[in-house]
């Protein structure tokens, strides 16, 4: 996914949040944006536990959000606990979405073993970033389950940053614009 489609979709999936619309293809988004909220205070906290994940999983999750979503100038997925925020959409969501999410980190560290010899988490950067290109938007039909995954952990990641208060002060860096309408006299 280009970054420029990363963005379109962030702000499409945060302002539908913050009105408390639905999103299409996002059944399993809260209804708005204060259970990302929630999520990610929850987080924070010292003694949190995820909901769904086992301790290996929450593990797998932040590094795929961190990488897909690294910490620049401002601070990345991990640091606004995207993990959490996976971990309660998914948990409290509907069965489909979270069991193919669940299968999805199953077959993802499957791949990791077989072409890097260890699971995920335990692969080098230069292994993660070569598992994760061989996954971006493959044609190949023995990785379809893998691209679907990481579609999928694309897009929660996604949703989780951008409705953060981190990912929306992140979206406002420039101002908000007075109109998203036309400005000419004459079309007035």
């Amino acid at each position: 996914m280009k970054r420029r489609d990363v963005l379109k979709t962030a702000l499409f999936g945060t302002g539908a949040a913050l009105s408390g619309q639905s999103l299409p293809q996002s059944n399993h988004l809260p209804a708005n944006a204060a259970a990302a909220a929630a999520a990610a205070q929850a987080g924070q906290a010292e003694n949190w536990q995820p909901l769904l994940f086992d301790a290996h999983q929450n593990k797998t999750v932040v590094a795929l959000s961190d990488m897909i979503i690294p910490a620049t100038d401002t601070p990345g997925a991990k640091a606004v606990n995207v993990n959490a925020y996976i971990d309660l959409v998914l948990n409290d969501g509907e069965p489909e979405p979270r069991n193919t999410f669940l299968q999805g980190l199953g077959w993802l560290d499957g791949y990791a073993t077989r072409e890097h010899g260890a699971p995920f988490v335990a692969c080098t950067e230069k292994q993660r970033v070569a598992v994760l290109n061989s996954l971006d938007e493959s044609p190949f039909p023995d990785l379809s389950a893998g691209a679907d995954f990481f579609d999928q952990v694309k897009r929660l990641t996604i949703e989780g940053y951008y409705t953060s208060k981190i990912g929306i002060e992140e979206l406002n860096k420039g101002g908000v614009p007075e109109t998203y309408g036309c400005t000419h006299e004459s079309h007035a």
